[in-house]
């Protein structure tokens, strides 16, 4: 290698025009000079301030996320449901006092959870009556308390890719997870099933399930998905396919809704031949959780289930979805991170896996809210 290709300056001439603009930019704002010019130039002073308040947000988020999980312990949302409420009666039903609860619904406040009524009483915000209508946000909320322990040391933790959250998903990097018990993957069942309340509304409305004879939902949990679905195609046979543990909790939740229409299979769907006679298949939330290796293997197992004329439909939440970039990159980052498995990936990506396991065309189908689900849909 020459001296000339270690020099950074060596290759400013390929720079293109985009990334050339990118390092004048930031020589500028890493001048404290320029930052406090900026803060007082009348033209750019709204930016100036705009970008202060985007680096405190970054700077304090952790404290906001703790806001809220404060909110959530404490079922300050659910107390304020009925309507506005005094200080000194939010505080005495918070357990806290009357000062503590104050600064609480304050803090909030800025983070558009709780609002001051102009009486003085408080009353929740836009977001926190958001909170009630999405009770599988709070769910995972409560659960990132195990997350946070993983996050103290965030280099350790990119050092090491595992923590101690991936205990909790008991199939994470665990080579016998077929063998797991019922009681094992109860906790984890629950939440996954809470917490895809809303994600699988918008899969829902995103295709047009009822052309289709037989589904199978593989990795699909305790069925919640299929349960949801039913209602929309009552002619659609339906399927789960999950580990054994995790298909007896499905088949009783289809047992208890009346769905003798669908059935669970066990089985571990990176090995096991899954069950044929689908002209869709499903993967839900499935192959983020798995890296590039297993999660083409389980897509070259479901092209091998997929008959001529049918369907795989995944939907996830997928990196570089535009305006909604940390949602992919940020959050499910470091949570899989912490997990010890799968990563966020963009459609782009998603689709190369799909191409790379033997699908010829793949395409995206459209859902309401992007950030939260994409759909992308690929035939043999």
């Amino acid at each position: 290698m020459s001296e000339a290709s270690l020099d950074p300056s060596a290759a400013r001439g390929a720079l293109s025009l985009r990334d050339r603009w990118r390092a004048f930019r930031n020589a500028r704002l890493a001048d404290t000079r320029f930052q406090r010019w900026a803060a007082k130039f009348p033209l750019t002073r709204p930016t100036a301030q705009k970008n202060a308040r985007a680096l405190f947000d970054v700077t304090a988020g952790f404290v906001y996320s703790q806001i809220l999980f404060a909110c959530v312990k404490l079922k300050l949302f659910q107390m304020l449901e009925d309507g506005p409420l005094p200080l000194a009666t939010l505080a005495a039903r918070l357990d806290l006092a009357p000062d503590a609860a104050e600064r609480l619904a304050r803090a909030a406040a800025t983070l558009g959870l709780t609002e001051r009524c102009d009486d003085g009483r408080w009353t929740l915000g836009t977001l926190g009556a958001a909170m009630l209508g999405a009770p599988g946000v709070a769910e995972m909320v409560e659960h990132h308390a195990a997350l946070y322990a993983d996050l103290a040391d965030p280099v350790a933790l990119l050092r090491a890719r595992g923590g101690r959250i991936g205990d909790y998903w008991a199939y994470s990097r665990n080579a016998a997870a077929g063998a797991l018990t019922p009681e094992k993957v109860a906790d984890y069942s629950a939440l996954m099933a809470a917490s895809q309340a809303t994600f699988v509304e918008d899969v829902i409305d995103a295709w047009p399930f009822a052309r289709h004879r037989r589904l199978l939902d593989v990795g699909g949990g305790e069925g919640q998905f299929l349960t949801a679905l039913a209602p929309h195609a009552p002619a659609l046979e339906l399927a789960v396919f999950d580990l054994p543990a995790v298909a007896e909790r499905a088949q009783a939740r289809f047992a208890a809704a009346g769905l003798a229409r669908a059935q669970a299979f066990g089985g571990d769907f990176f090995n096991d031949a899954l069950p044929g006679g689908c002209d869709l298949i499903s993967l839900i939330r499935v192959c983020f959780d798995h890296d590039d290796a297993p999660a083409l293997k389980l897509l070259k197992n479901v092209r091998a289930a997929t008959p001529a004329g049918g369907a795989v439909l995944v939907a996830e939440t997928m990196a570089g979805t535009p305006g909604a970039e940390p949602v992919g990159d940020a959050y499910f980052g470091f949570y899989l991170l912490a997990m010890g498995s799968g990563r966020p990936r963009t459609a782009a990506e998603l689709t190369a896996l799909l191409h790379e396991a033997g699908f010829a065309s793949v395409r995206e189908a459209r859902s309401a809210r992007p950030m939260l689900a994409r759909v992308l849909v690929a035939r043999p």
